[in-house]
């Protein structure tokens, strides 16, 4: 046992491992820095701040990270004003793009090692990009630190009544009189007060996170790829997991297409497009799938206080900005703007065409070879009917839809806290926060995937194109699998094993089918077509190549004597070549 575990050690090809690990985290990470850097600066936030630090603190929250703000204020000549802040939110367009490049990099790899791939080297393969990423998020972990100044002059105080700069009126306040005179030595204090907040990327949390974020980014990957190979007994993953976790993972990157398409729209006729395509940059994956899950009804329990409650989306702002118990539903975003029912209905027809795209890559076959056309039958095996099919579709549709849904309900969850407190006095507060109710998202997407698999599977199977999108690996064809691999992978194709030709074998394209004509009998003669051609021969429609033995090759014909001459009964051997002349000798 030990000596065939030491033997699979030696045959894993580390050399190519190592390099498709590099090639994934690097362009992954690469993607990943240019898109927050490009997202701060058109949010003008390196205004602030050193942009190099800022984007270091954006990547590693896109990766699951921590960052931890800090913050001292200093007022009155004294210390010990704090600064408390915290957030707790994912820029999902960051982690999007390095999910997509890190996968799309990572399952290219697996596609070059072959047909089947070996459990071992499939975890090397895992363990090596996962530890690669968390080593490169440890990098950033370093550099992710810096501290911003705020000057009291910038904050506009001295504009206030009873500042260094307004007017000498005071305050008038109803029950209690003029009370400017109590102001403007605190106003002028806090003028020259200076506010240092800094943040810093904690370092133990970010690397946990990181690493379990590559782990997860891997594992939905090989799970909704249908063109990927897995290690062998894992048959029952490209049949039943990956159509429904391929046709979600669709849905889900086009809705994140279709909101980008917005805010480009909404971009074009506001004063400041560039903020709203940062925004969109780092924020658009949120957004869209926050209203993925208050489409399907999963409600949510949030608050919004502050200048933060401004930059939310109407008529959100609006509902968060009332302080109440009750949840917020689409039902009572719609009682504040119509409108919001158009976003049930897109979340509707969004898990509709996710039923029909699992309908249409599942096999209609339970295993071997499938069945795409309804009412046709290969290789024995009967194509099942339509409730039946419409059933496998809605289990597994609505298994995978329990399980993304309170994913999604996750990953959007916000919670940004910020506060500015001098001697127990709250200068100014902002704060949002917005959590998902996870269990009634588990409930509801286990029936809207069930609903959906059902109604995509019907409307697939009475159109026709019921299994006609799945994969070779679903249809148990892993021969036609092996040939889109890389060529430099081994695998049953090659010059002693051909793949199966594209078209019957034609001796008038193919030369090497025909026979000489000195060899070939009456009964082998090809009779024309009627538009000029020949047909093959016999033997040569059975869908094989003709194998032709070893061909004598005929004895050239005798020469024929001059004209004139008659022929001698016995030439005899040709005469040899006369001597050549002797060359005379110099005189020395």
């Amino acid at each position: 046992m030990g000596d065939k575990a030491a033997e699979d050690g030696r045959r894993l090809p580390w050399a190519d491992v190592l390099l498709s690990a590099i090639a994934s985290v690097s362009w992954a990470l690469i993607a990943m820095a240019g898109t927050a850097a490009l997202g701060l600066h058109l949010l003008q936030a390196d205004a602030a701040g050193s942009l190099g630090p800022m984007t270091a603190a954006v990547m590693a929250l896109a990766a699951n990270g921590s960052v931890r703000p800090s913050g001292d204020v200093s007022a009155f000549g004294l210390k010990g004003a704090e600064a408390t802040t915290s957030v707790d939110i994912t820029p999902l367009g960051v982690g999007l793009v390095g999910a997509l490049l890190l996968s799309w990099f990572f399952l290219r790899s697996l596609r070059a090692a072959g047909a089947v791939l070996a459990p071992a080297e499939l975890l090397a393969r895992v363990g090596a990009v996962t530890v690669l990423f968390v080593a490169m998020l440890g990098g950033l972990a370093w550099v992710g630190h810096d501290v911003i100044t705020l000057d009291g002059d910038s904050l506009g105080l001295d504009r206030l009544p009873g500042g260094s700069g307004g007017g000498g009126g005071g305050i008038d306040v109803p029950g209690l009189g003029n009370i400017g005179g109590l102001l403007p030595d605190r106003i002028g204090d806090l003028v020259r007060a200076k506010a240092s907040v800094g943040f810093t990327v904690d370092t133990v949390p970010t690397l946990l996170g990181g690493a379990a974020w590559a782990a997860g980014v891997l594992v939905l990957a090989l799970l909704a790829s249908r063109r990927t190979p897995l290690p062998r007994g894992w048959d029952a993953v490209h049949r039943t997991v990956r159509p429904a976790a391929s046709a979600l993972v669709t849905v889900t990157l086009v809705a994140v297409a279709a909101g980008l398409a917005a805010a480009a729209y909404a971009a074009i006729g506001d004063d400041h497009p560039a903020r709203i395509a940062g925004a969109a940059l780092l924020g658009a994956p949120n957004g869209v799938w926050l209203g993925v899950p208050l489409g399907l009804f999963v409600p949510w329990d949030g608050t919004a206080t502050g200048a933060l409650a401004t930059v939310l989306p109407h008529p959100l702002d609006r509902l968060l900005g009332v302080r109440t118990d009750q949840p917020v539903t689409v039902g009572r975003l719609a009682g504040l703007d119509g409108r919001v029912w158009m976003l049930a209905v897109a979340a509707a027809l969004m898990m509709l065409v996710a039923g029909v795209l699992t309908a249409v890559r599942t096999p209609l076959a339970r295993g071997g070879d499938a069945v795409a056309v309804p009412g046709t039958a290969a290789s024995g095996v009967r194509p099942p009917g339509p409730l039946g099919f419409a059933g496998r579709c809605a289990l597994r549709l609505g298994i995978a839809t329990a399980s993304v849904l309170p994913l999604l309900v996750w990953l959007t969850d916000v919670s940004v806290d910020a506060s500015l407190s001098v001697f127990g006095f709250d200068a100014f507060g902002a704060g949002v926060t917005l959590h998902g109710h996870l269990g009634a998202a588990l409930l509801l997407g286990a029936a809207w995937g069930a609903g959906a698999g059902a109604a995509g599977a019907l409307l697939a199977y009475a159109t026709g194109a019921a299994g006609s999108r799945a994969a070779p690996l679903a249809r148990g064809d892993t021969a036609q699998s092996a040939s889109v691999v890389s060529p430099f992978a081994t695998g049953p194709a090659g010059p002693y094993a051909p793949n199966k030709p594209y078209r019957p074998p034609n001796p008038d394209t193919n030369p090497y089918l025909r026979l000489p004509e000195h060899l070939r009998e009456p009964e082998d003669a090809r009779p024309e077509r009627p538009d000029g051609g020949t047909r093959p021969a016999r033997g040569d429609m059975s869908g094989a190549p003709t194998v032709i033995g070893p061909i004598e090759r005929p004895a050239p014909p005798p020469r024929r004597p001059p004209r004139g001459a008659s022929p001698p009964s016995d030439p005899g051997p040709p005469p040899p070549p006369p001597p050549p002349p002797e060359r005379p000798r110099g005189h020395g």
